[in-house]
């Protein structure tokens, strides 16, 4: 018990005085510092006392699909920031190939007593995965806020970034270098984010041949493969879903013996962590995630404090950001 007390008080940066009131459930304590090391005894893996377990932790899952991709660990910055700055403690749920599901964090977040769940990236995207794991934190009416677009009839609210309005700015970026033969690099057929994407190109293109789309998992070798398909079928501008989909498509480029940008071009999507440093400097469509990470934040702390949201979707205007991977066309 006297390691307990000690642990808990150097975590929070109080006496151990102050701990054992905490856990004794005893007056002369803010709500502030009650709170906080009610969060570090969760955080530190102690059970609270029986008579303050009633009470969902200070503790909110941060729920990502992978880290390789730099926009996870960018928007994890953003939004942990902002939940500590509420004191709220992040859990970091990270999915691994073969490893923990994303079904299975959710249980063990429940367990855990969280006060909310945010999903940057999930299943929830996915018009095929399964979706019952939604639909318990739902009925258990656990505050839940999705980063993206989301398959319909969730009832959670949500903050994107507006697919249609990022093709609209590569494809008029490309159209404007002199592009008539365009290609996608999309997610799979069920994202939903790939086909918000698709249906914009489609109504820019006004014409968009099926040949021109390649579908493609989200990686750098995912990006290579369709990429390369879309150049054997004669694209010279080539949009991508992503900034890794982007950089496999510039490699395959690159391997076919052609130039980036002079005879191929690239757009990407994020604008994540060093795309001004590859070569060439990577363009791509800006997703303003620090604004949509704090307004995720704001919609799960309104919901914890019994405000009620509306499951809407608030939708973030993304930013062409111009560097060196596009370029004129090449003249026929």
């Amino acid at each position: 018990m006297t390691r307990r007390l000690a642990e808990v008080a150097k975590k929070v940066g109080v006496s151990e005085a102050t701990v054992s009131r905490v856990l004794n459930d005893k007056p002369g304590v803010s709500e502030a510092t009650r709170q906080a090391v009610l969060s570090a005894l969760d955080v530190l893996g102690y059970e609270r006392p029986t008579q303050l377990r009633g009470e969902r932790a200070r503790l909110v899952g941060l729920v990502l699909p992978e880290l390789q991709n730099p926009i996870f660990p960018a928007f994890a910055e953003v939004i942990g920031g902002a939940l500590a700055q509420l004191g709220l403690t992040p859990v970091l749920c990270t999915q691994t190939k073969g490893g923990v599901s994303e079904a299975d964090y959710v249980t063990l977040l429940l367990q855990q007593q969280v006060s909310g769940v945010v999903f940057a990236g999930g299943l929830y995207a996915q018009a095929d995965a399964p979706h019952d794991h939604y639909k318990e934190l739902a009925d258990r009416n656990i505050p839940v806020v999705l980063v993206n677009a989301a398959i319909e009839h969730l009832g959670f609210p949500a903050v994107s970034c507006d697919d249609a309005v990022a093709v609209e700015q590569a494809w008029r970026h490309l159209a404007s270098l002199g592009h008539e033969r365009i290609g996608l690099v999309l997610g799979p057929g069920d994202h939903m984010p790939s086909a918000r994407k698709l249906a914009a190109a489609r109504s820019v293109a006004g014409d968009l041949p099926e040949e021109r789309v390649a579908r493609a998992i989200f990686s750098i070798e995912g990006g290579h493969a369709a990429a390369t398909r879309l150049i054997d079928r004669g694209v010279t501008g080539i949009i991508c879903a992503s900034d890794p989909l982007a950089l496999g498509a510039i490699r395959a480029a690159r391997r076919k013996g052609l130039d980036v940008p002079s005879e191929i071009s690239v757009v990407g999507y994020d604008d994540s962590a060093f795309m001004n440093c590859t070569e060439p400097p990577l363009t791509t469509v800006r997703q303003p995630i620090e604004a949509m990470g704090r307004a995720a934040v704001e919609l799960l702390n309104a919901q914890i404090g019994g405000t009620a949201v509306p499951a809407e979707e608030l939708l973030f205007e993304p930013e062409l950001v111009v560097r060196g991977s596009t370029a004129q066309a090449p003249r026929a």
